[in-house]
């Protein structure tokens, strides 16, 4: 598929989006519609996984008739090897094509088009049985619930029963016309897409596009810091995953991933991430994602990751309650992150997790660089006694949906290459200004990326700081105090400045004579003093 196919694919669906949402807010219509080319693409996986199952027999799968004994026989050899591999099972009548057609009515030249008929029950039902299917197998954590969020009941789909039927039915009978190209197994054509929506219903959710969506160009670039240097990563977590881009990239950026982990405080976000996952084509014994308060209930304990990305929720609220002294994640700090600035909270859990060979890149705001009290104590230990730290990054302010603060990056490694030196770099000014948001482009990326493995000082954009240096500046890590960005502004020549003020003096003087010598031509006062 071309990249211009690619551009008119996710085009489409996005037009196809905007006819479903009516009067429902950007958060609630994603939803909906990510929801429904999830069960689109699931349909159309099964179909061509039943055709290979089937390919000896020369029968295709959604030619079966499951109201014959040998039909049904065939359902069920499918079901059981689909199961196994896929994880789940849809019948042929339970396939999104069957259900459109079915939905959908062409009437002739006399009628007005289309009419539709009832399939609410029908989809309800078939969405149940696909999380139904799993139960009892490797898959069933992976499917439980996935579809909770899709009520077809909600009053936001219309005010009646055939109301809401119609625009269902449309959406449907619109997204069936759709080719997902899933033949093409060298092209990510549907992720890509999908992607795509996650972030348009982002840029348009306001401040509650950070619970579910990182910008891609931060994605990147905490992905290619995680990765460099290696091909193949055996671990990859983010304890505050999102709709899991943020994983998907970094998997992207190593071309592979062994296992990837994540945990999710957000019901219907955690849902958007196993879909996710799986729609990219992640096999469901090779993600463990997880649904509760990373900080409060931890899901991964006693595991290391060669790779952690995180961007939290910045400065979260959390318990700090003083029994997490007894926590290995906290106790060794001395000191608990506040309980209304959760930021480090954050840093601390995510560095028990990381492993001796391990890089961690997480994205927070720029008051971890320099608040005190408990966050001053822990920032000195993650240096002076860790010596963790390996880079600080300023990032540009306004990158980031729902919020306009600047932002940084902060790299750590257990086993550091450099243990004398942090890295400062201020990329702060390096952006693209797209509306009323800033835009890292590549370019941006690509020197970040070359500062950090150079590693040497470049003016105004990067230097290594020794830790006798930061120790000096009591473990502040403020970017301009490593980093020089004043600019000097042009000397003022007072002689020359006075001098034109004397010469448009006098020549309006002249101006106010030649003025008045109208005025007395003409009869008039002039309309000051000559």
């Amino acid at each position: 598929m071309s990249e211009e196919q690619r551009r008119q694919l996710q085009q489409q669906l996005w037009n196809i989006a905007n006819a479903l949402r009516g009067k429902m807010n950007a958060d609630e219509f994603r939803d909906y519609i990510l929801g429904f080319i999830f069960y689109k693409y699931l349909s159309e996986k099964i179909a061509r996984f039943g055709d290979e199952v089937l390919e000896a027999d020369k029968l295709k799968f959604t030619d079966l008739d499951e109201a014959t004994e040998e039909g049904l026989a065939m359902v069920e050899a499918v079901r059981e090897a689909a199961v196994q591999e896929l994880g789940y099972f849809l019948k042929p009548s339970e396939l999104f094509h069957s259900l459109a057609q079915r939905g959908t009515n062409r009437l002739d030249a006399g009628g007005n088009g289309e009419s539709f008929n009832f399939i609410l029950g029908d989809l309800a039902r078939i969405l149940k049985n696909i999380e139904q299917s799993t139960l009892g197998t490797d898959s069933a954590d992976d499917f439980s619930n996935l579809f909770e969020d899709l009520d077809l009941t909600s009053s936001k789909l219309g005010a009646t029963e055939k109301a809401k039927n119609d625009l269902v039915a449309k959406v449907l009978s619109h997204l069936d016309k759709i080719d997902f190209n899933l033949s093409d197994t060298n092209a990510d054509v549907l992720g890509d897409a999908y992607e795509y929506l996650i972030g348009e219903f982002a840029a348009g959710a306001g401040k509650k596009a950070g619970e579910f969506y990182t910008p891609q160009p931060v994605s990147t670039l905490l992905a290619k810091l995680v990765t460099i240097g290696r091909t193949k990563l055996k671990s990859a977590y983010d304890p505050t995953c999102g709709s899991g881009s943020l994983l998907l990239r970094v998997k992207r950026e190593a071309h592979g991933v062994d296992k990837i982990y994540g945990q999710e405080l957000n019901r219907t976000t955690y849902n958007l991430a196993r879909m996710n996952m799986i729609l990219h084509g992640v096999h469901y014994s090779d993600f463990d994602i997880r649904q509760e308060d990373t900080l409060e209930h931890p899901q991964h304990l006693g595991l290391q990751f060669q790779a952690i990305v995180a961007n939290p929720p910045f400065s979260a609220h959390w318990s700090a309650s003083p029994l997490f002294m007894n926590d290995d994640r906290f106790s060794q700090y001395g000191r608990l992150a506040p309980a209304k600035k959760a930021d480090f909270a954050f840093v601390q859990h995510m560095l028990s997790h990381l492993a001796d060979d391990g890089t961690m890149a997480v994205v927070l705001p720029h008051g971890v660089l320099f608040r005190g009290a408990a966050e001053g104590v822990i920032r000195r230990y993650l240096i002076e006694k860790m010596n963790c730290l390996d880079a600080v990054i300023g990032l540009p302010a306004n990158i980031f949906y729902g919020t306009g603060i600047p932002t940084c990056v902060l790299v750590f490694k257990r086993c550091r290459k450099n243990p004398d030196d942090v890295l400062f770099v201020d990329a702060s000014q390096h952006f693209d200004k797209v509306k009323t948001q800033n835009v890292m482009r590549p370019e941006h990326i690509k020197k970040i990326i070359a500062a950090y493995k150079a590693r040497k000082d470049e003016e105004k954009y990067s230097r290594v700081a020794s830790l006798k240096e930061i120790a000096e500046n009591d473990y502040n890590l403020n970017i301009p105090r490593y980093v020089e960005t004043f600019e000097a502004e042009e000397p003022i020549d007072l002689e020359a400045v006075a001098a034109e003020l004397t010469k448009l003096e006098e020549e309006s003087r002249k101006t106010d004579e030649t003025i008045a010598a109208f005025c007395r031509e003409l009869g008039i006062t002039p309309p000051f003093k000559a």
